[in-house]
């Protein structure tokens, strides 16, 4: 791997004097978005605000507090300014990145009165782990090794007794921060979100970290185009001015360029953070061993080709890690060294017994699923991944991808995404959502990067949107008298299993009875484009909110009481009377 440091560009001001001081310069450049240099004067009311007495979502840990470099222009008085993209810091890893911007895009569709700019979570992202130590991350965005704050035992930081017995940070006496958006456990437990569409929800995981810290930013109807409710926001994160100052900084400086770098060479910020012996403190992961601020910590990998499982609370607690931020993983024993192997361990002392090799993957869900066009499939994909003896096998990252021609897409509109095999060897998609296109597809489960492994297939069928009742949303009479047109319009309303139904095709047409669908020609009638009678009309659909608006209706010359007929996609149907007299 690249080296993760490289060369540096100077060293960031780790006081808030020093912040201070930058964001002046910014302040006086009247440059647009400028950020006042105290956020409790220049007229921002947002810090003077009390902060939330709720803990804020790191429990204030440390943080970064290096600064973006400044660039002076060339001539002399004019305005210092921000770079452009090229500066190494503008730099965000691929994958971090993409997670910033799916949660964006997310917000835009779920909250879009709270104006979420991606650049807001890559400043949080940078200040509060250095968007995941530089992109140490997998392909599903998960952390190579955990990313934890101080033990939150009261000393230096807030006191917050353990709440998820040790799951996400290995403590079971108080909790940490945890992961690249540093989430302390409680917080999670509310907030967390499945950004990936794995089915879990995982702080380690950026994808999921980051749409969690969305969410939380936008809470409480919050704009955060408005100055106040962005301050009031940041300050929710970490109930610092100083950390204010630092994320309204970078934020300015994300907005001004960024580009994008492959994950791992990202610039890393010098300082205190997350893992940092600074803030380093006895913990109850017993092979912790401090590292000096220079040396990046060597992240805890998998073997090739077996991604790291993320934790999700319905997991069984598994023993505390051996490794975490500003640490080094254990080193192997040497050959021959260590202890005799355990009577019934196979291999050579000092050699690990062979990893369990794929051979099968096992259907383990229903061969054949349908949905309404629109709707959620009530079942996700579902394999098992075996091997020889047809035990089951974990840690296996099995792709599910949608084949054919199909509008259809996994959450967060995704055609295809990778989910690890659990301890049972299940692997489970999320619940694809039909498109408006109807149809069948499949959906199909392989073994990644193992062609030797035969995937799995799945049906899906999606069906035309349907209404199974019909009702006019008004009961008065409608009649006209002869060769005039009728006063009132006929207005349905479908639903399906009690919810209104939009989206729905309908037919209307004039009959002689409800079982004749012969058609009078002394009807009363509909006009088409050119003014003549049309006494059968197709191709209709109800509304947003499953109403169908018929056009004007016209009376023949002929007397008498006539039946309109309206029919839906589902077999709903409504007879209407119509009179002319």
């Amino acid at each position: 791997m690249p080296a993760l440091f490289g060369s540096r560009l100077r060293r960031g001001a780790t006081t808030t004097a020093v912040a201070a001081a930058a964001i002046a310069a910014l302040s006086a450049s009247q440059a647009p978005g400028a950020i006042p240099a105290d956020p409790g004067t220049s007229g921002s009311r947002a810090a003077d605000a009390t902060p939330s007495p709720d803990t804020a979502v790191t429990g204030n840990s440390p943080y970064y507090t290096e600064l973006p470099p400044l660039t002076t222009p060339d001539k002399p008085g004019t305005s210092i300014d921000l770079p452009a993209t090229g500066a190494a810091e503008a730099g965000i890893p691929a994958t971090v990145l993409a997670a910033y911007k799916r949660a964006e895009q997310t917000l835009t569709e779920d909250k879009p009165g709270c104006n979420l700019p991606w650049q807001l979570l890559a400043a949080i992202g940078k200040v509060e782990s250095g968007q995941a130590r530089g992109g140490q991350v997998d392909a599903d965005g998960t952390t190579t090794a955990p990313i934890l704050g101080p033990v939150l035992n009261g000393v230096g930081f807030a006191n917050i007794s353990d709440t998820d017995n040790g799951l996400y940070d290995g403590d079971t006496t108080h909790d940490r921060a945890v992961g690249p958006m540093q989430f302390i456990p409680s917080t999670w437990a509310t907030w967390g979100q499945d950004g990936n569409g794995d089915g879990r929800k995982d702080p380690n995981n950026i994808y999921d970290a980051a749409l969690a810290a969305a969410y939380y930013l936008c809470a409480g109807d919050r704009d955060l185009s408005v100055e106040d409710d962005l301050h009031r926001a940041i300050l929710g994160y970490n109930q610092s001015r100083e950390y204010l100052n630092t994320v309204l900084t970078w934020f300015r400086y994300y907005k001004n360029g960024t580009h994008e770098v492959p994950d791992g060479q990202g610039v890393l910020p010098v300082g205190s953070g997350p893992g940092s012996p600074s803030t380093a403190q006895p913990s109850p992961l017993p092979t912790q061993v401090p590292t000096t601020p220079s040396t990046p910590p060597k992240p805890a990998t998998s073997k090739p080709g077996k991604p790291v499982t993320p934790h999700t609370p319905s997991d069984t607690p598994s023993k505390p890690p051996t490794t975490g931020p500003g640490t080094e993983s254990p080193k192997p024993t040497p050959p021959g060294g260590g202890t005799s192997p355990t009577p019934g361990d196979s291999g050579t002392p000092g050699t690990p017994d062979p990893e369990p090799v794929v051979k099968t993957l096992v259907r383990t869900g229903t061969a054949e699923t349908t949905a309404v066009a629109g709707g959620r499939f009530t079942e996700g994909a579902s394999v098992r991944a075996t091997d020889a003896s047809g035990k089951p096998v974990a840690e296996v990252p099995v792709r599910f991808e949608i084949v054919g021609d199909t509008d259809a897409r996994f959450p967060l509109g995704t055609t295809r995404l990778t989910v690890v095999t659990g301890k049972d060897g299940r692997a489970v998609a999320p619940a694809v959502r039909a498109g408006e296109r109807t149809g069948t597809f499949t959906v199909r489960a392989t073994v990644l990067d193992n062609k030797d492994v035969a995937g799995v297939d799945y049906t899906a069928t999606v069906t035309a949107r349907q209404a199974d009742a019909l009702a006019r949303t008004a009961d008065t009479a409608l009649t006209a008298a002869p060769g005039a047109e009728f006063a009132d319009r006929v207005e349905v309303g479908a639903t399906y299993q009690g919810a209104a139904a939009p989206g729905v095709a309908a037919t209307a047409a004039f009959v002689t009875s409800a079982t004749d669908e012969t058609v009078p020609a002394d009807s009363p009638y509909f006009k088409d484009a050119d003014g003549n009678p049309l006494r059968t009309l197709t191709e209709l659909t109800t509304d947003a909110d499953g109403v169908l608006q018929l056009p004007k209706i016209y009376a023949g010359d002929t007397a008498g009481t006539f039946l309109l007929r309206v029919t839906t996609e589902g077999g709903a149907t409504l007879v209407v009377e119509l009179t002319v007299a």
